[in-house]
């Protein structure tokens, strides 16, 4: 039984590390052994205004399930006018060319990277590219309609959200192609991240008109500047439709023409996702609409949702409103705004746990005022729940030290018997009530609850900037003097210690070994995690030596 707790360790330490080698792989564009995304490698996006960044859905039919081709792009469309909006939440920059969103700074969320700037989610530079588009196209063989590469006026209007002021308006409107001309109008709201996007066709020509709205976010395929290597998250397309529900696209599958996802459906939204933030074209109202991806550029993606208006009549016009959602991913938000939205915040699997933590940590935090202590009351109330399970758990641990004596008696006595000494061994187990997998299997039933606490803690925007006490100003951040991974890793060598120690040599250096190898990833992780973690190993310290105490075994 010695050997076969050992061989679990052994496993458990193996596997650990074998997880970390693939994400530092997944992390520098090598493919993950798992099938999960490789991070490509960092290459310039295409330079503004190119032709990567041209990308358009292709003009087909509403029923077709795969575009046919790329429109006609111009190679180097001019550079518009730069049109500035500012609210209390975001600095917004469109370009009069279609009426693109290209740049959106979040004004109330510092750069972890760059501490005296905002965070600038949506940019369009030599560098990076990420970017919301808009435009019509239709099936009809020879019909131009207005795109995002069309020239549009910006009408005159105030661009700042003044004091007392609760909306503010931005409306494009296409120069005419061939008498068709689009009509866009952005409207901002106090206090919110969601901007209202009303698009209307007006048919000046001479011939009726079946045109297709698309509504697309072109992006890059570089991570986030500045994620950890020692923690992997999603970057990259996503969509839901209430037939397959949530799913993230690789940008690797879209590169090779594979991404295996709805391509129409009778309702769903497409979003971009990265760690803590997220975009997303939103329309709620039920109606058939096709869903495409596309390799437009080098290392340039889109994601794009295409509806259908119908026919209009020469001299007639069609509206559709949609919602546009660039911002932070705040759970309480997403929710609201659409069926599955709040998918965009990544639990994993374990998703069914992780938002009844965060809605328990939410309450927390509301009611202690700050997310440190929150996480700390959290770990708490787990501990305060699984307290008769850990104690079974522990107490099976001080057994299997106070018998630890004789089952090393034991092993020197009949080493060159393997089998007596297994025999000989049971016998101690039953006289003295113990199970040597007493202390792993309550355990094991625990572990689930505390890794979606993980995943609450490190999917969560309300970390950023969020502070605790003294240095640590920031929980998304890792600690800037290491004080709680050194703790930390204290903590977990003060736990091997009150374990029983393993007979077995191999074992027992494996027992001190492991707590120093993890401890190496903590000194990386966001200081969150690690008060977690820490909290966690000080209750279970104080627990377990209660309990030896209690038997004797202290």
């Amino acid at each position: 039984m010695t050997d076969f707790r050992r061989n679990i360790l052994l496993v458990v330490f193996v596997t650990s590390l074998f997880l970390l080698w693939d994400a530092w792989n997944k992390h520098n564009g090598q493919p993950s052994l798992f099938g999960g995304p490789a991070r490509p490698a960092a290459t310039a996006a295409s330079a503004p205004g190119g032709a990567a960044s041209a990308g358009v859905p292709a003009a087909t039919p509403a029923t077709a399930q795969a575009p046919a081709g790329a429109v006609p792009q111009p190679a180097a469309p001019a550079a518009g006018e730069q049109v500035v909006v500012t609210t209390d939440l975001v600095k917004a920059t469109f370009d009069s060319i279609g009426g693109q969103l290209v740049r959106l700074e979040l004004l109330k969320y510092r750069d972890a990277n760059h501490p005296d700037q905002n965070v600038v989610l949506m940019d369009r530079v030599a560098a990076r590219e990420y970017v919301a588009q808009t435009g019509l196209i239709t099936a009809a063989p020879g019909v131009a309609l207005p795109t995002h590469l069309t020239p549009m006026t910006a009408a005159p209007g105030e661009r700042t959200l003044a004091e007392g002021q609760n909306t503010l308006t931005l409306r494009f409107e296409s120069a005419p192609v061939d008498g068709r001309k689009l009509v866009k109008t952005y409207t901002f709201k106090r206090g919110d991240y969601t901007v209202a996007v009303h698009h209307e066709f007006v048919n000046g020509g001479t011939a009726p008109v079946a045109p297709q709205l698309y509504l697309q976010l072109a992006r890059d395929g570089n991570p986030p500047e500045g994620e950890s290597k020692f923690y992997s998250t999603f970057t990259g397309p996503a969509m839901f439709t209430s037939a397959s529900k949530y799913k993230k696209i690789d940008f690797k599958d879209i590169a090779k023409n594979d991404a295996g996802h709805d391509k129409s459906a009778n309702d769903g939204w497409v979003a971009m996702v990265q760690h803590y933030f997220a975009s997303a074209w939103i329309v709620n109202a039920e109606g058939q609409r096709e869903f495409r991806t596309a390799k437009v550029g080098d290392n340039l993606y889109t994601i794009a949702m295409v509806l259908p208006l119908g026919e209009v009549a020469p001299g007639a016009s069609k509206a559709l409103d949609s919602q546009l959602f660039v911002g932070p991913q705040l759970e309480t938000t997403l929710a609201e705004l659409a069926p599955g939205l709040e998918y965009l915040k990544d639990y994993g699997w374990l998703m069914p746990l992780s938002k009844p933590l965060f809605w328990l940590l939410d309450k927390l935090n509301s009611a202690i005022g700050n997310w440190g202590w929150a996480i700390v009351a959290l770990v708490v109330l787990l501990k305060i729940a699984f307290y008769w399970l850990n104690a079974s758990a522990y107490k099976s641990m001080a057994k299997m030290r106070a018998i630890n004596p004789r089952v090393m008696e034991l092993r020197e006595r009949y080493k060159d018997d393997q089998q007596k000494m297994q025999q000989e061994m049971m016998r101690i187990y039953r006289e003295e009530k113990v199970n040597p997998l007493g202390g792993c299997l309550p355990i094991v039933v625990q572990m689930p609850f505390f890794i979606a606490l993980y995943w609450v803690l490190l999917s969560s925007v309300e970390m950023r900037n969020a502070p605790w006490i003294g240095w640590i100003t920031d929980l998304s951040a890792k600690d800037p003097w290491f004080i709680l991974p050194i703790l930390m890793t204290a903590s977990s060598l003060l736990q091997v210690a009150l374990g029983a120690k393993p007979p077995d040599p191999t074992q027992a250096k494996l027992m001190w070994f492991m707590p120093l190898a993890f401890a190496v990833m903590f000194f990386f992780f966001p200081a969150g995690l690690v008060l977690y973690w820490l909290t966690n190993n000080i209750l279970s310290i104080a627990q377990q030596w209660y309990i030896n105490k209690k038997l004797g075994v202290a």
